[in-house]
Formats: C-alpha cells, structure tokens, sequence
C-alpha cells in the first residue's frame, strides 16, 4: 500500500486504467508534458506517450466535443477542465451531445467518457476558479456526478467512473489535494459509484456533506461528540444520481437532518436532499431540516473567502440549534 493524497490517487487510479485498457485516453490543457497545472497526471505521458496523454488548445468547447466523439466510437476518454469555472463554453457539448447520446440512438451509441476538473473554494484563487457549480449537471439526465472527498475514494470512484458506459462528471476538491493522506492500495478496486459512504455512526442528528466540506463535518461531529451529540455523518460522494434510501435510513434513526455545502444555498444538491428527505421521511423528522452552505453570491476573493464558506463553528452552532427541538 502507498500512502498518498488526494492528487496522487487520482493519478494511480488514472494510470492504472492506462495501464489496463487499451482504450483509455487522456485528453486536456497543459496535462502531458507539464503534469496539470495541479501536477494530477503528472509523470502520465513520459509513461505512456504524447499518443495516450495528449495535450491540446486552451478550447474547451474542443475538448469537450473531442471527447464525445472519441467516447462513441470504442475510446473511453478521459478529459480535464482546468478548473470547473472555464467549463461553461462546453456546456453545450455536454448537456445536447454526451448527456443525449444513449437516448438519441436508442441505445446503439453511449458515451463512456470522464470530464474531470479541480473545484471549489479556499485555495487563494482568482475569479472562476473556486465555484462549487455541481449543481448545473446534478440537474442533466444522463450525466453522473463525483465528488471525491479523501484519497481513497478518488482512487476507487475514478476507476468506477473510467468503467462507467455513460458521461461522469468528475470533480476533484482542490482544497483537499494533498490535505490529507491515506493508505490506497493500487489494485484496481473501483467503488460503486451511485453510493453514499457513512463515515461516522451516530444516533441524534445526521449530518450529510460531500466533497472538500467533509472534512469540517467530520471535526463538526467530534466537537459535537464531545458535548454528548452523537452525530452520524454520511459522504454523498455521488450527487447524481444520489444515493437516497442511506440517507432517509440515517434520518429516520436520528430524526434530524443537517446538509453542509460550500455552494450557494439556493437550488443546490442540499435543496433536493431536504426535498426528498421532507417528502419520504417527514413523519421521522423531530427538527427542522437544517442547511449550512455558502452565499447566493459569487465566491469572493481571497480576503473574504473564509467568510463565505461554511466552518465548523458554523455547522457545530446549527446542529446544536437543531438539537433543541424535542
């Protein structure tokens, strides 16, 4: 086993898929012979070839059709967005081709194809590199959504991904890339990808997050554990399709519910966790559903940064808000 990062198992998972598959492809700005400009495939082209790691335009929209033709005729592409902001010019490509493809042919064709790209807040970033927008293709039937939150789960949901017959969007929290590091084993095991993980068990309040926010959720329930609030804490890790009967299990058991995102509040994946929790699981609830995320505004420059993304004084002080209702 090799102790790695969040980046690093990124890295071993798309090498190893490299490695297997013949008709694996990478595809993307600056990521052959520089590495990425985070170093993710760094070390992936000297290996394999300009052939299979292949650096191409600063044209997004390219890559993204580029990509789907590739997918529909026997590659399984995998393309990076530098960062998650610059992809909005491929959204065309994305939403009218990729997400249609196994619909429009009935079947016939399908799109096996990844688009990776580094997301979210609290890296210092300049503007259009810190958006938490999953919500864009949360919302597009056909598209799978990923959002990776420690190193063994970006190994093993990218091979998933890699190995999936339709589109995955995957998004890759910069903040945690080399945050913390665990022990992966380069075995080529993929995690399913339409399932939530329960990282702490608990039996008073359900606390659900994804991506780069676990971490504050997770320090959120120690802290809370230490007052006597024993708080069950579940990673979506797939926010489409999302996995619901986890969810609604832990709610029912602790009757209250806190969702923690780092994107605007409004019309987020938070959103349809509360809806579809308030609709099959309102009679278990004992609190309001309660939500800790970000502004509806656009993420700030650096200065302002750490006040808009939620903290663990944030979350601790609305779980034990909620804990109040008897």
């Amino acid at each position: 086993m090799a102790t790695v990062a969040l980046i690093e198992a990124v890295n071993m998972a798309l090498a190893y898929e490299l490695e297997h598959d013949a008709t694996v492809l990478l595809l993307g700005e600056d990521i052959g012979a520089n590495g990425g400009v985070f170093r993710t495939t760094a070390g992936l082209q000297e290996r394999f070839g300009a052939h299979r790691v292949m650096d191409t335009p600063l044209a997004e929209s390219m890559i993204a059709g580029l990509t789907i033709g590739m997918s529909t005729q026997g590659l399984k592409p995998v393309a990076e967005i530098q960062f998650l902001g610059f992809i909005y010019s491929a959204l065309d490509q994305i939403i009218t081709q990729a997400a249609r493809m196994r619909n429009r042919t009935r079947g016939r064709l399908s799109c096996p194809m990844v688009i990776r790209a580094p997301f979210g807040g609290g890296i210092h970033a300049p503007e259009h590199h810190s958006e938490s927008t999953e919500a864009l293709f949360a919302h597009i039937p056909g598209i799978k959504v990923v959002i990776p939150s420690n190193p063994s789960r970006a190994y093993g949901l990218m091979l998933a991904a890699i190995r999936d017959p339709d589109p995955v969007i995957f998004l890759e929290p910069k903040r945690v890339y080399r945050l913390v590091k665990h022990e992966v084993e380069d075995n080529g095991e993929a995690y399913p990808l339409e399932t939530c993980f329960i990282d702490r068990e608990g039996t008073d309040i359900t606390l659900v997050s994804w991506g780069a926010m676990m971490h504050e959720t997770l320090q959120a329930a120690e802290k809370l554990a230490q007052e006597g609030i024993h708080a069950e804490v579940i990673d979506v890790a797939c926010v489409s399709p999302i996995d619901m009967p986890t969810i609604l299990e832990s709610v029912e058991k602790t009757g209250r519910l806190l969702i923690v995102q780092e994107a605007p509040k409004s019309g987020a994946i938070g959103s349809e966790i509360a809806a579809e929790v308030a609709e099959k699981a309102i009679m278990s609830l004992l609190a309001p559903i309660g939500r800790v995320s970000g502004y509806d505004a656009v993420m700030p420059y650096y200065k302002l940064e750490k006040i808009y993304m939620p903290s663990v004084e944030k979350v601790v002080a609305k779980a034990k808000e909620l804990m109040e209702y008897v």
